[in-house]
Formats: structure tokens, C-alpha cells, sequence
């Protein structure tokens, strides 16, 4: 009987071993295909870069120098452009989040038979030309309105609008959003707290998604400030490329590291968990009990 219990042992960890040697080699070839996709794609992406970088810091003598990074700040018009678009993103984004929100849950929760209506209707911006746009906004748009550059920031609400609307669709079909629902109104609790103290702090990811979007979109047109007169940072880099081609290309490149920053710091402050535990708890009705 003892040698018939170790005969089975044995046959065991013979099974676990070729088990988890069949598990190593499937891990193995994962890994394979993941290295033959990102590194392509890592090149794609990081060999521009070093390649803007090294323009940058190259000198005509053959040595470098941070000349052309350390005088960017004092350039002319480098701040105002900056600002505008700062103030431009922060604006579209406002807007975007504030219309898209509302209607991606209540289409979702109210008129699922509208989804593909509604896929059809939010792809329009990719097709229609922004200079189409723009010029149609143009020819309609009120005195007043032209006179301030948050035309574009409309204008930017209405290109971002695929971008927005899909994270927001991909973060609601991933919840249930009906038991959701009909848990907090269970409760006694308004449309309005459902919605921002219910449904908006599950679609954290999904609102972040589309704000990284909707920020580099800003930050990255050129078209229609052009068309509307306006120098924003895009713009900016255009035309400072007519004196320093170096000075324009670090321009660039921080015109791609301050969305990121700027997107990195959204995540972490969304993200970031309360120093301290609240003692009492608060229901979604708005209501605190000890």
C-alpha cells in the first residue's frame, strides 16, 4: 500500500509537471508576441523623439547644448500661447464632460435602442474636415462670440465629442448600470446624486480617458485657430519656425510633455486615496450618519 501511495504521488507531481511546463511554454510564447508587437511600436514612437531631442541639443560646431529648451520660456508670444491653449483646453473639457456625461448615461440606461444612432452621430467630426467646420461656425456665429477666442473652445467640445463619448460608452458598458441605478433611487436618493455620487465615480477611468483626449486634441490643433485668428500654442510653433527651427522643435516637445504631465497629475489626483478614514458614513441620499 505504501509503495502504491508513493506510485501515485509520483504520477501526480508528473501530471503538475507537465502541466506546468505546458503553462511555462504558453507564458513563453506570450511573452514573444508581446516583445515582437511593443518593440515596433516602441520604436514607431521613441525614435522621432530622440531624434527631435538630438536636433535640439546638436550644435553647428559638433558639440551640445540646452540653448535651444533653456530659451524657450523667454520667447516672444510663448506664454500667451501656452495660456490660451491652457485656458482653451480647460474650457472644451468642461463643456465635453458637462454634455457628454448626462447623455451617454442617460442613452445607456433610458434608449439602448439609440447606441448606434448615437455611434453614427458622434463620428461626425472625424469625417467632416475641421476646416469645414470652422468655416461654417464662421458664417453663422454672433459678433460677440467671434470676438472671443472660447469660439474655439466650442469648436474643440464638438471635436472631441467621439473621443469623449466613447470612453464613456466603453466605461458604462462595463458596469451595470441599471442595478446601479435602482439601488441609490431604492434609497431615496435624486437623479442628480445618482449621478455624481453614484455612476460619475465608477466612470473615473473612462473620464479620464477621454479628458487626456480631449487635452491633447487642444493642445495639437492648428487648423481652425488659423482660420480664426488666433495664435494658440500650435499655431505658435508655426510660426516661430520661420526664425529657429531648433527653438520650434523643443517647442514641440513640450507641447508633447505638458499634456502629459498635466494628464499624469489628473490621474493621480483622481486616483489618490483620502489621507484619513471619515469616521461616520454618508449615504446617497446626501445625508451623514454617525
Amino acid at each position: 500500500m505504501a509503495a502504491l501511495g508513493a506510485f501515485d504521488v509520483s504520477v501526480r507531481d508528473d501530471r503538475l509537471g507537465g502541466a506546468r511546463s505546458v503553462s511555462m511554454t504558453r507564458l513563453g510564447r506570450l511573452r514573444w508576441w508581446r516583445l515582437a508587437i511593443l518593440a515596433p511600436a516602441g520604436l514607431f514612437f521613441f525614435v522621432p523623439l530622440i531624434a527631435a531631442v538630438r536636433f535640439c541639443v546638436d550644435t553647428p560646431g559638433g558639440g551640445h547644448s540646452l540653448a535651444a529648451f533653456t530659451s524657450l520660456v523667454g520667447q516672444q508670444g510663448f506664454a500667451p500661447s501656452v495660456w490660451l491653449s491652457l485656458r482653451l483646453a480647460g474650457v472644451a473639457l468642461a463643456i465635453s464632460l458637462a454634455l457628454m456625461v448626462p447623455t451617454a448615461i442617460y442613452v445607456h440606461l433610458r434608449l439602448p435602442r439609440l447606441r448606434r444612432a448615437m455611434d453614427g452621430v458622434t463620428v461626425l467630426p472625424i469625417v467632416i474636415a475641421p476646416i469645414i467646420l470652422i468655416t461654417g461656425v464662421l458664417s453663422v456665429a454672433p459678433s460677440w462670440l467671434k470676438a472671443t477666442p472660447y469660439l474655439l473652445a466650442l469648436e474643440y467640445a464638438v471635436l472631441a465629442m467621439p473621443f469623449m463619448y466613447r470612453s464613456l460608452d466603453a466605461g458604462l458598458r462595463a458596469m451595470d448600470l441599471a442595478t446601479l441605478v435602482d439601488a441609490a433611487r431604492s434609497l431615496g436618493s435624486r437623479w442628480s446624486t445618482t449621478m455624481l455620487r453614484v455612476l460619475v465615480p465608477n466612470l473615473r477611468a473612462a473620464i479620464i480617458s477621454g479628458s487626456v483626449l480631449t487635452v491633447a486634441l487642444v493642445f495639437g490643433e492648428y487648423t481652425m485657430a488659423t482660420l480664426d485668428q488666433y495664435q494658440n500654442f500650435s499655431v505658435w510653433i508655426y510660426v516661430f519656425s520661420q526664425s529657429s527651427a531648433q527653438v520650434s522643435v523643443a517647442a514641440s516637445l513640450f507641447g508633447l510633455v505638458l499634456p502629459w504631465a498635466l494628464l499624469f497629475a489628473i490621474s493621480f489626483l483622481a486616483t489618490a486615496k483620502p489621507g484619513r478614514l471619515r469616521r461616520h458614513r454618508v449615504d446617497v441620499t446626501g445625508g451623514e450618519r454617525s
